[in-house]
């Protein structure tokens, strides 16, 4: 190891990252095999995924600390296909997924995850907790004697409860005497000694289904390589690499602001879109990143790389040898350090913004957390995007103005101000009164922006207003984009090389 390196991994850092990736992998193993259950595979085809998504988004991707692996949002969308098609027709779709979002890198459109507002990004990690809260109750319910599932109750509800709330007092409280070992981890052990030494019956990992198996190995998907194939994997493979590139992105923009660095974004979905190409190849479901289980390792001071491989190296050890151990895990205390998680995760400092900040940004990120609740990821920020753009024009639409008044000449100058677009043309030509105006009237655009080609048309309607009127219209201060695209309003225009401005206008004509 050279003296760089050297520097960089002290014995501390080396110390905390093993440890919490050792914690983030104990409190993966559930999530992992119920969102297997959900997409209908078994639970080493979600473990597989885990265990090589993780590995390689943690050692090559952008966001050193993010945890990534299979995910409930993809799995989900992942139901429809194996049910219908089965098991190996997921495999070749996870494939062209990760080729997707290889292609969507080599673009280079990872910026644009920047440009989700803020709200979006709020309601995103509400929504989200709030997801990985409620899911958790699923492993309340037992078999009832009719097959059914039914709500635990009597003592088997009491030692639940009882040991999920001793997971979390520990996460909580044991911060405060020492900080040399996660929280996390130290509950999952107390409470694993405190059931195998009291025998308590209460549910355990076991219970979720066998973790136990041998290495992933190559495996080419068994589906017909045709263009009927394609015609069914690539609906899935589209909707699937999407999800995960928007929550992954997300993810990282979150761990960003929390650890004031910059993550790269291009290069985490490069790493992402090889990583399920993999993943496919070796019997995997494909993964993205976890917000939560990020959440735990950072939590727990993972924030190197080293966490992540950890993470996944202990998880394959896990299922190499240590299977029959892990499953003896009670299932409560890995529920408590995914309680702890989700109310950690959840930005409760959003509701001291009611009241301090624009209710449509509030109306956003409510909107956009309900949607991620009761849809998917994916739907919720698009609506959220879009709610916030038309939000965004409604507000700037207001924004335009005029100012009056009559120069040396007697000649009437309106003296714009505010953008000139689609959403404001209606309040643009409300400012001008052709009928009363005198003979010779002047529109300055200095203070104001003539976005796109609708507010063209805007322009020359004006002309033809004054025009009509018999009256003569001057336009002063417009860029040479807006002369070049005018219609009959092009010979009104007054040039001025020094003061007239140089923006560029949003239209395909000069493109």
């Amino acid at each position: 190891m050279s003296n760089a390196v050297s520097r960089w991994l002290t014995p501390a850092q080396i110390k905390t990252n093993v440890l919490s990736g050792l914690t983030t992998a104990l409190a993966m193993v559930p999530e992992t095999i119920a969102f297997a259950f959900v997409a209908h595979v078994s639970p080493l085809t979600g473990l597989y995924a885990a265990v090589i998504v993780s590995f390689i988004t943690a050692a090559f991707g952008g966001r050193p600390g993010m945890i990534s692996g299979a995910a409930g949002s993809l799995a989900v969308v992942m139901t429809a296909l194996v049910v219908q098609h089965g098991v190996e027709y997921l495999f070749a779709t996870v494939v062209l997924m990760g080729v997707l979002q290889v292609l969507f890198a080599v673009a280079r459109m990872g910026k644009y995850i920047r440009m989700v507002p803020y709200p979006v990004m709020l309601g995103f990690v509400n929504g989200l907790a709030m997801v990985i809260f409620f899911a958790q109750f699923s492993h309340f319910k037992v078999s009832g004697m009719d097959g059914g599932m039914q709500w635990m109750t009597g003592e088997m509800l009491a030692t639940m409860l009882g040991l999920v709330a001793l997971t979390m007092l520990i996460i909580y409280l044991l911060p405060r005497l020492t900080k040399a070992v996660p929280s996390a981890l130290v509950a999952i052990a107390v409470v694993s000694v405190l059931v195998a030494s009291l025998g308590l019956e209460t549910r355990t990992v076991g219970d979720l289904g066998s973790i136990a198996g041998g290495l992933p190995s190559f495996h080419i998907p068994q589906v017909p390589f045709d263009l009927e194939t394609l015609k069914v994997i690539f609906p899935y493979s589209l909707i699937l690499a999407a999800i995960g590139l928007i929550e992954t992105l997300l993810t990282l923009n979150l761990i960003d602001e929390m650890t004031n660095t910059r993550g790269q974004p291009n290069r985490e979905s490069l790493a992402q879109g090889a990583a399920n190409v993999a993943t496919g190849f070796f019997g995997g479901m494909g993964g993205c990143a976890m917000i939560g289980q990020s959440m735990i390792n950072m939590n727990a001071g993972g924030l190197l790389r080293l966490s992540g491989v950890a993470m996944s190296i202990f998880l394959l050890s896990f299922i190499l040898f240590a299977s029959h151990w892990i499953e003896m895990i009670p299932l409560a205390a890995l529920i408590g350090v995914i309680f702890v998680m989700a109310i950690q995760t959840f930005e409760w400092g959003s509701f001291r913004l009611f009241g301090k900040v624009p209710k449509p940004d509030i109306f956003v990120g409510i909107l956009v957390a309900v949607v991620t609740v009761f849809s998917d990821l994916a739907v919720a920020v698009l609506v959220g995007v879009i709610v916030s753009a038309l939000v965004f024009a409604w507000e700037h639409a207001k924004e335009v103005a005029a100012s009056t008044y009559l120069d040396e000449a007697g000649r009437k100058v309106y003296k714009l101000k505010g953008s000139v677009f689609f959403a404001s043309i209606a309040n643009f030509q409300a400012l001008f009164t052709p009928h009363d105006d005198p003979e010779q009237v002047i529109v300055d655009f200095q203070h104001a922006r003539v976005v796109d080609h609708s507010a063209l048309a805007a322009i020359d309607a004006l002309a033809e207003r004054y025009a009509q009127q018999g009256k003569q219209l001057s336009l002063k201060h417009l860029s040479p984009d807006c002369r070049a695209l005018l219609g009959q309003a092009r010979e009104l225009v007054e040039i001025n090389l020094l003061e007239d401005p140089t923006y560029p206008v949003a239209d395909d004509k000069l493109g």
